[in-house]
């Protein structure tokens, strides 16, 4: 059986995102040396739903992502610093016994057929996003930066599903939210999942502001 290295978070990590991590533990030098010594050095990453991953015990979502790692620094006595990509997203089939570090049985998971989304929902969701920001600015008596500043530039040819990902990344939002992003089977989903988490960050804000 074919098993995916595994490396379970207290963060939803999103496809087009950067993961620095500084290794130490014995499990996961072990991890990473099984990945280098692999073609393509790669491993799994998922969410920790419940616990905390120190000590095991912990429930872990199963939908994930890969990580690439891109560049490491070997440190002696197993520690490592790594610098990954995120890429696709992949959903775990089956967790096996964590030996000598977690791992699991795990298929690639893309986009499922969904409602399009046009150009005016993208823009819609922006602008949404962008008064929250302003909002935001103006309670702390801030200068706004620049739209693209905030919310990255389109990438040439880049896909709706790719460009909600990067808006996901940008705004402030919790790791439930997060995790709920990435595992909205179409970008139709997701959207509204964006929008929905925005609302509930609006709110808050006010909220908050309502009480100084």
């Amino acid at each position: 059986m074919t098993f995916t290295p595994m490396f379970p978070l207290e963060i939803a990590m999103l496809p087009g995102e950067e993961l620095p991590l500084r290794i130490f533990e014995p499990r996961y030098s072990a991890l990473v040396q099984t990945c280098l010594a692999a073609e393509v050095p790669v491993f799994g990453v998922v969410l920790i739903a419940a616990g905390r991953e120190v000590g095991g015990g912990d429930e872990r979502c199963d939908v994930g992502v890969l990580a690439r790692i891109v560049e490491y620094a070997e440190q002696g006595a197993g520690r490592y610093r790594l610098r990954c990509a995120i890429g696709e997203r992949i959903r775990v089939l089956e967790w096996l016994p964590d030996d000598p570090f977690p791992r699991a049985v795990t298929v690639p998971w893309p986009d499922e057929s969904g409602a399009p989304v046009g150009a005016d929902q993208l823009e819609d969701l922006e602008d949404r996003v962008m008064a929250l920001f302003a909002r935001i600015a103006a309670a702390r008596g801030a200068d706004l930066p620049p739209r693209h500043h905030l919310l990255g530039e389109p990438e040439p040819g880049e896909s709706v599903a790719d460009r909600l990902y990067t808006l996901a990344s940008r705004i402030p939002i919790g790791q439930a939210d997060r995790y709920a992003v990435l595992a909205a089977p179409d970008p139709a989903a997701r959207l509204a999942v964006l929008r929905e988490a925005v609302e509930t960050v609006a709110a808050m804000v006010e909220f908050q502001l309502s009480g100084d």
